[in-house]
């Protein structure tokens, strides 16, 4: 107990240390003492691929991008470690922003290699989610007349693309069915998650035993159901016919195995913001601590699908990969061999809600700076800084699952925070 006041009373010293010297941190909500016997939910995700690559020819040094997750929300991004086991030769990586904020990849400057070859990126990344499930968001907010009722930020995600037909009317008459007398958001979500999860599912069977996926777009999952990619497009195109955005979501999530990328949807009340939807479960609202976002798709994205890498009749995937040479190919064969992805619920925690609060904004501010000096070229007293900053990073999240306590991420934290500090910009 002395040893738990004890953090505690360190976490306010630096609290109030930040806000007396720190003009970045004015903005961050003081605690008081109707909200230091709350608690609030964190949670340690790690998300680990094994990306690797064939040489289909032999190709000259050459850029990969792969999603990484955003800063967005509920989640703040720490870290990407780069393990030991890889093979490829790397020359370069930064974290670099997407056209469409809040997105972000990963670019990877790597050598040649010869036809024949494979090589292997080991990676995993780190990220800090609060616990949210979506509890307080509003059941009587109906479903808008007109798309103008919309912030206009959000009325990209009302568009029909490739993959989402909104205005096809056999999909026009299903929201019409699925609406039927109730006029919220909330119970017409209700009814899409159910929906496409159960409609057809003897269907889904069929080409769940066959392995006979066929094209992901929202029609085709209508008429003979889907994998998530189909039942995420369904999804959105159901909310979009009835003026509710909707959007795909790339994301690792809790499932359990290996995989390759999972596909969520995010809608849209209005005043209220954006939702989650899992079509694998068929739920919503769908709590944040059981993925990582990892891409939040345009409309852009919707247009510029590929085929699955493992499953070669099943098309209509957004992208999680990019390669600026087609002699160099993303390896996969069935998520045991070859290229795939698992996320790991490492740590989930309880604290006051004033220490989650500063321990994810310290996070935020740590990542903007890693971020930032990631892409920036460097002396080489500056580079060292970097480096020991990226060490005091992986240590914050280690120490945190070893300890369990939220001291010793901050602890690292901040040491990383102060590495940056000394770099002369």
């Amino acid at each position: 107990m002395y040893q738990k006041k004890q953090g505690i009373i360190a976490m306010i010293s630096i609290i109030i240390t930040a806000l007396l010297f720190l003009p970045s941190l004015t903005a961050f909500p003081i605690p008081t003492i109707s909200n230091m016997n709350e608690s609030k939910e964190l949670n340690l995700l790690r998300v680990e691929h094994y990306l690797e690559l064939e040489a289909i020819e032999n190709t000259d040094s050459f850029q990969l991008y792969y999603v990484f997750p955003p800063n967005y929300g509920y989640q703040v991004p720490i870290v990407l470690d780069i393990l030991n086991d890889t093979t490829t030769n790397i020359q370069k990586y930064t974290i670099e922003k997407d056209i469409y904020s809040p997105n972000r990849v990963i670019n990877f400057s790597l050598s040649s290699m010869q036809q024949g070859q494979h090589t292997l990126i080991h990676f995993t990344i780190w990220v800090l989610v609060e616990s949210h499930d979506f509890s307080d968001s509003p059941k009587d907010v109906p479903i808008p007349n007109s798309p103008w009722e919309n912030p206009e930020e959000t009325q990209q995600w009302l568009s029909s693309s490739e993959m989402v037909q909104v205005k096809r009317i056999r999909i026009k008459r299903t929201a019409n069915k699925l609406e039927g007398e109730q006029d919220s958001v909330y119970s017409y979500a209700k009814n899409i998650s159910s929906f496409i999860l159960n409609h057809r599912h003897g269907l889904f069977l069929i080409q769940l035993w066959t392995k006979t996926f066929l094209k992901q777009d929202a029609l085709t999952t209508l008429k003979i159901n889907g994998e998530n990619v189909g039942r995420a497009h369904l999804a959105c195109a159901l909310f979009r016919s009835k003026n509710i955005p909707a959007r795909v979501i790339l994301a690792n999530n809790d499932q359990g195995f290996w995989t390759q990328m999972h596909y969520m949807v995010e809608y849209y009340i209005p005043s209220y913001g954006w939702v989650l939807l899992d079509p694998t479960y068929g739920m919503t609202p769908y709590s944040t601590n059981r993925q990582i976002i990892n891409r939040i798709c345009s409309i852009e994205d919707e247009d510029d699908t590929k085929e699955d890498y493992i499953f070669r009749f099943m098309k209509g995937e957004e992208r999680w990969i990019w390669i600026n040479t087609d002699k160099v190919e993303p390896y996969y064969v069935d998520c045991d061999e070859g290229s795939k992805s698992q996320m790991f619920t490492e740590v989930t925690l309880s604290t006051q809600v004033f220490a989650a609060d500063y321990t994810f904004f310290r996070t935020q501010n740590v990542f903007s700076q890693y971020e930032k000096f990631l892409n920036m070229d460097l002396s080489s007293a500056d580079q060292q800084h970097v480096e020991n900053a990226i060490s005091y990073q992986i240590n914050a999240c280690e120490n945190l699952v070893d300890t369990n306590d939220i001291n010793e991420f901050v602890f690292y934290i901040e040491k990383a925070y102060d590495e940056y500090k000394e770099i002369s910009e």
